[in-house]
Protein backbone atom coordinates (compact mmCIF):
# COMPACT_ATOMS: atom_id res chain seq x y z
CA UNK A 1 0.00 0.00 0.00
CA UNK A 2 1.45 3.58 -1.10
CA UNK A 3 -0.10 6.77 0.54
CA UNK A 4 -1.05 9.45 -1.66
CA UNK A 5 -2.25 11.82 0.37
CA UNK A 6 -4.10 13.12 4.18
CA UNK A 7 -7.42 14.66 4.08
CA UNK A 8 -5.85 16.84 6.57
CA UNK A 9 -5.73 20.76 5.36
CA UNK A 10 -3.39 22.94 7.16
CA UNK A 11 -3.75 26.83 8.25
CA UNK A 12 0.64 27.73 7.70
CA UNK A 13 2.95 27.17 5.07
CA UNK A 14 5.03 23.49 6.32
CA UNK A 15 8.48 25.64 5.96
CA UNK A 16 10.20 23.11 7.77
CA UNK A 17 8.89 20.12 6.44
CA UNK A 18 9.61 21.46 3.21
CA UNK A 19 13.38 22.69 4.45
CA UNK A 20 13.78 18.88 5.35
CA UNK A 21 12.76 17.58 1.96
CA UNK A 22 15.03 19.95 0.14
CA UNK A 23 17.69 19.19 1.98
CA UNK A 24 17.30 15.57 2.40
CA UNK A 25 17.27 15.89 -1.63
CA UNK A 26 20.44 18.22 -2.28
CA UNK A 27 22.42 15.65 0.24
CA UNK A 28 21.28 12.85 -2.13
CA UNK A 29 22.10 15.16 -4.83
CA UNK A 30 25.49 15.24 -3.74
CA UNK A 31 25.67 11.40 -3.14
CA UNK A 32 25.53 10.98 -6.92
CA UNK A 33 27.81 13.08 -7.82
CA UNK A 34 30.38 11.07 -6.07
CA UNK A 35 32.44 7.89 -7.60
CA UNK A 36 31.70 4.49 -5.49
CA UNK A 37 35.10 4.65 -3.37
CA UNK A 38 34.50 8.41 -2.46
CA UNK A 39 30.44 7.46 -1.69
CA UNK A 40 31.97 4.49 0.38
CA UNK A 41 33.94 6.74 2.02
CA UNK A 42 31.75 9.89 2.56
CA UNK A 43 28.86 7.23 4.23
CA UNK A 44 31.85 5.72 6.47
CA UNK A 45 32.22 9.23 7.74
CA UNK A 46 28.29 10.98 7.73
CA UNK A 47 26.38 7.34 8.54
CA UNK A 48 26.31 5.70 11.92
CA UNK A 49 28.48 2.68 11.98
CA UNK A 50 27.26 0.46 15.15
CA UNK A 51 30.58 -1.22 16.17
CA UNK A 52 32.43 2.91 15.63
CA UNK A 53 29.74 3.92 17.86
CA UNK A 54 29.76 1.47 20.13
CA UNK A 55 33.62 2.29 20.85
CA UNK A 56 33.04 5.65 21.48
CA UNK A 57 30.98 5.28 23.93
CA UNK A 58 34.01 4.37 26.05
CA UNK A 59 35.78 7.78 25.67
CA UNK A 60 34.96 11.64 24.98
CA UNK A 61 37.85 12.53 22.79
CA UNK A 62 36.77 14.54 20.03
CA UNK A 63 36.62 11.83 17.49
CA UNK A 64 34.59 10.33 20.04
CA UNK A 65 32.03 13.38 19.94
CA UNK A 66 32.33 13.21 15.75
CA UNK A 67 31.12 9.65 16.16
CA UNK A 68 27.91 10.95 18.03
CA UNK A 69 27.43 13.55 15.56
CA UNK A 70 26.81 10.10 12.89
CA UNK A 71 23.11 10.32 15.03
CA UNK A 72 22.26 13.65 13.01
CA UNK A 73 23.86 13.47 9.69
CA UNK A 74 23.08 10.04 9.21
CA UNK A 75 19.10 11.48 9.31
CA UNK A 76 20.30 13.33 5.60
CA UNK A 77 21.74 10.46 3.79
CA UNK A 78 19.79 7.97 1.38
CA UNK A 79 20.71 4.76 -0.52
CA UNK A 80 18.91 5.21 -3.10
CA UNK A 81 16.39 6.48 -5.46
CA UNK A 82 13.28 4.15 -3.28
CA UNK A 83 14.42 5.17 -0.25
CA UNK A 84 14.80 8.51 -1.07
CA UNK A 85 11.02 9.13 -2.52
CA UNK A 86 9.47 6.48 -0.06
CA UNK A 87 10.99 8.29 2.74
CA UNK A 88 10.27 12.12 1.52
CA UNK A 89 6.64 11.04 0.20
CA UNK A 90 5.65 9.94 3.65
CA UNK A 91 7.38 13.31 5.43
CA UNK A 92 5.67 15.33 2.52
CA UNK A 93 2.00 13.65 3.76
CA UNK A 94 2.44 13.37 7.45
CA UNK A 95 4.67 16.23 8.58
CA UNK A 96 2.91 19.01 7.81
CA UNK A 97 0.32 18.24 10.25
CA UNK A 98 2.68 18.08 12.85
CA UNK A 99 4.88 21.00 11.99
CA UNK A 100 1.74 22.66 12.50
CA UNK A 101 0.84 21.51 15.77
CA UNK A 102 4.27 21.95 17.77
CA UNK A 103 5.08 24.93 15.83
CA UNK A 104 8.39 25.27 13.34
CA UNK A 105 11.18 25.16 15.76
CA UNK A 106 9.65 22.02 18.16
CA UNK A 107 9.13 20.58 15.30
CA UNK A 108 12.42 20.25 14.10
CA UNK A 109 13.71 19.36 17.31
CA UNK A 110 11.35 16.98 18.12
CA UNK A 111 12.23 15.22 14.27
CA UNK A 112 15.72 15.04 15.06
CA UNK A 113 15.75 13.61 18.56
CA UNK A 114 12.86 10.91 16.65
CA UNK A 115 15.92 9.91 14.29
CA UNK A 116 18.71 10.36 16.85
CA UNK A 117 17.08 7.85 19.21
CA UNK A 118 15.67 5.64 16.65
CA UNK A 119 19.29 5.04 15.15
CA UNK A 120 19.95 4.20 18.92
CA UNK A 121 17.18 1.85 18.72
CA UNK A 122 18.40 0.04 15.89
CA UNK A 123 22.13 0.30 17.57
CA UNK A 124 20.98 -1.67 20.64
CA UNK A 125 19.68 -4.36 18.85
CA UNK A 126 23.16 -5.10 16.74
CA UNK A 127 26.01 -2.60 18.23
CA UNK A 128 28.72 -4.59 16.62
CA UNK A 129 27.59 -4.25 13.01
CA UNK A 130 30.02 -2.76 10.68
CA UNK A 131 27.00 -1.60 7.88
CA UNK A 132 26.50 2.00 7.84
CA UNK A 133 23.06 3.19 9.01
CA UNK A 134 21.40 5.79 7.04
CA UNK A 135 18.06 7.66 5.82
CA UNK A 136 15.52 9.34 7.61
CA UNK A 137 13.04 7.20 8.36
CA UNK A 138 13.57 6.21 11.78
CA UNK A 139 12.60 10.78 12.20
CA UNK A 140 9.42 10.17 9.89
CA UNK A 141 8.39 7.47 12.04
CA UNK A 142 8.41 9.84 14.86
CA UNK A 143 6.42 12.11 13.02
CA UNK A 144 3.93 9.12 12.18
CA UNK A 145 3.80 7.86 16.15
CA UNK A 146 3.26 11.86 16.74
CA UNK A 147 0.48 11.89 14.05
CA UNK A 148 -1.68 8.55 14.71
CA UNK A 149 -2.44 9.79 18.22
CA UNK A 150 -3.34 13.62 17.07
CA UNK A 151 -5.19 12.69 13.92
CA UNK A 152 -6.15 8.61 14.33
CA UNK A 153 -9.12 9.18 12.44
CA UNK A 154 -7.90 11.37 9.14
CA UNK A 155 -8.56 9.29 6.05
CA UNK A 156 -5.37 8.56 4.00
CA UNK A 157 -5.55 8.02 0.33
CA UNK A 158 -4.18 5.23 -0.38
CA UNK A 159 -2.96 3.36 -3.22
CA UNK A 160 -4.05 -0.18 -2.72
CA UNK A 161 -2.96 -3.06 -5.40
CA UNK A 162 -5.74 -5.83 -6.04
CA UNK A 163 -4.33 -8.35 -7.98
CA UNK A 164 -3.05 -6.44 -11.17
CA UNK A 165 -5.49 -3.87 -10.75
CA UNK A 166 -5.02 -1.03 -8.52
CA UNK A 167 -7.58 0.75 -6.67
CA UNK A 168 -7.59 3.46 -4.53
CA UNK A 169 -9.16 3.39 -0.62
CA UNK A 170 -9.64 6.14 1.86
CA UNK A 171 -8.02 4.49 4.71
CA UNK A 172 -7.82 6.25 8.51
CA UNK A 173 -4.93 7.07 9.99
CA UNK A 174 -4.92 4.64 13.07
CA UNK A 175 -5.63 1.50 10.82
CA UNK A 176 -3.05 2.89 7.77
CA UNK A 177 -0.33 3.66 10.82
CA UNK A 178 -1.30 1.22 13.09
CA UNK A 179 -0.25 -1.75 10.33
CA UNK A 180 2.80 0.15 9.40
CA UNK A 181 3.95 0.05 13.23
CA UNK A 182 2.98 -3.42 13.48
CA UNK A 183 4.49 -4.86 10.40
CA UNK A 184 7.94 -3.35 11.39
CA UNK A 185 7.77 -4.39 14.61
CA UNK A 186 7.02 -8.04 13.47
CA UNK A 187 10.27 -7.60 11.40
CA UNK A 188 12.14 -6.12 14.32
CA UNK A 189 11.57 -9.66 16.01
CA UNK A 190 11.98 -11.85 13.09
CA UNK A 191 15.29 -10.13 12.25
CA UNK A 192 17.10 -10.84 16.07
CA UNK A 193 16.73 -14.49 14.51
CA UNK A 194 17.50 -13.73 11.33
CA UNK A 195 20.07 -10.58 11.18
CA UNK A 196 21.98 -11.61 8.26
CA UNK A 197 19.14 -10.86 5.89
CA UNK A 198 16.82 -8.06 7.98
CA UNK A 199 17.65 -4.70 9.37
CA UNK A 200 21.09 -2.99 9.39
CA UNK A 201 23.25 -6.19 9.39
CA UNK A 202 22.21 -6.90 5.73
CA UNK A 203 22.17 -4.02 4.45
CA UNK A 204 18.67 -3.99 4.35
CA UNK A 205 15.35 -2.44 6.45
CA UNK A 206 16.09 -1.21 9.82
CA UNK A 207 12.90 -2.14 11.61
CA UNK A 208 14.16 -1.28 15.04
CA UNK A 209 14.69 2.10 13.47
CA UNK A 210 11.25 1.96 12.10
CA UNK A 211 9.05 0.88 15.41
CA UNK A 212 11.59 2.89 17.82
CA UNK A 213 11.33 5.67 16.32
CA UNK A 214 7.13 5.46 15.86
CA UNK A 215 7.44 4.70 19.81
CA UNK A 216 9.38 7.77 20.74
CA UNK A 217 7.36 9.97 18.43
CA UNK A 218 4.16 9.39 19.84
CA UNK A 219 5.50 9.73 23.62
CA UNK A 220 7.72 13.21 22.95
CA UNK A 221 4.98 14.67 20.55
CA UNK A 222 2.05 15.12 23.26
CA UNK A 223 5.34 15.93 26.02
CA UNK A 224 6.30 19.11 23.29
CA UNK A 225 2.69 20.12 22.88
CA UNK A 226 1.07 18.22 20.52
CA UNK A 227 -2.71 18.35 21.44
CA UNK A 228 -2.06 22.07 23.17
CA UNK A 229 -1.87 23.78 20.31
CA UNK A 230 -4.47 26.73 19.48
CA UNK A 231 -5.86 27.76 16.40
CA UNK A 232 -4.74 31.34 17.00
CA UNK A 233 -1.39 29.43 17.65
CA UNK A 234 -1.37 27.93 14.66
CA UNK A 235 -1.67 30.67 12.16
CA UNK A 236 0.85 32.74 14.34
CA UNK A 237 4.14 34.38 12.12
CA UNK A 238 6.20 33.91 14.44
CA UNK A 239 5.54 29.89 15.00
Amino acid sequence: MVPLRDENPTQITPYITYGLIALNVLVFGYELSLSPSQLNQFLQHWAVVPQELTTSFGGVSMADVGEWSTLITSQFLHGGFLHLGGNMLYLWIFGNNVEEQLGRVRFLGFYVICGALAVLAQWFFNPLSLVPSLGASGAIAGVMGAYIFRFPQVRILTLVPLGIYLTTLRIPAILYLGFWFLQQAFYGVASLEAPVTIGMEGGGIAYWAHAGGFVFGAILGPLLGLFSASDSALISPNE
